[in-house]
């Protein structure tokens, strides 16, 4: 199945009303369905240098991966991308997806997790993974990061030491810190060369940023 098609567009509607109907209830801005959209459009970006992937297994996954989204400091939260796995074969069937594909989409799904640390095996579940960290990146992930971290109920920054340079780093506490325990690390983990290119230039936008902030911050 190939990009931009009237068929794959018709199965976008649907896995993105799926996805809507199962997360009927759930407020989490940083997980709603524009994230699940700009995956998806992170990884057509990818799908342009590797024709040779299954589209709609993609597509799927991009889709399906937040069907259960668990808070981020929930103890649970390993496991949330085998749920979502779970839930997709159980409701896909009714849509008519394609049998032989729901083994490739299960592992896209459970392997796209940063916290279920699962090793993803194929170059679909590859691009997923890429897709879903490049939105942790950039501005938008910026604004996803202090979201995530005000509904945990975390500082901003530490009051005089916000790029830590005499403290140990600890993002439980300061939003801030998040930059480099994790964000800063996700370039150098994408699978693809196109996700490391795009994630590159993100974090440099998110460097700028953490510079500008402690300035700011600090009083000059």
């Amino acid at each position: 199945m190939q990009l931009n098609t009237p068929e794959l567009d018709a199965w976008r509607t649907r896995l993105a009303a799926l996805a809507l109907e199962c997360a009927a209830g759930d407020t989490d801005g940083a997980h709603d369905a524009s994230h699940l959209d700009r995956v998806w459009r992170n990884a057509q970006s990818l799908l342009a240098d590797h024709p040779e992937a299954d589209v709609l297994v993609v597509l799927a996954a991009c889709y399906l991966h937040d069907l259960v989204n668990l808070p981020k400091n929930d103890p649970a939260r390993a496991t949330a991308s085998r749920l979502s796995a779970e839930l997709a074969r159980e409701r896909l069937p009714a849509l008519g997806f394609p049998f032989e594909k729901m083994d490739a989409l299960a592992h896209a799904i459970e392997a796209h997790s940063f916290s279920a640390a699962i090793t993803a095996r194929t170059l679909e579940a590859q691009i997923v993974q890429d897709a879903d960290r490049l939105d942790g990146l950039g501005l938008v992930g910026l604004a996803r990061m202090f979201y995530i971290s005000g509904k945990m109920g975390r500082g901003l920054a530490h009051g005089s030491d916000p790029l830590a340079r005499d403290r140990p780093l600890d993002d439980q506490a300061y939003s801030l810190d998040h930059i480099m325990v994790k964000l800063a690390r996700l370039p150098g983990m994408m699978q693809t060369a196109a996700g490391r290119r795009l994630g590159e230039k993100r974090l440099a936008a998110l460097m700028d940023f953490r510079d500008d902030f402690a300035a700011e911050w600090c009083g000059g």
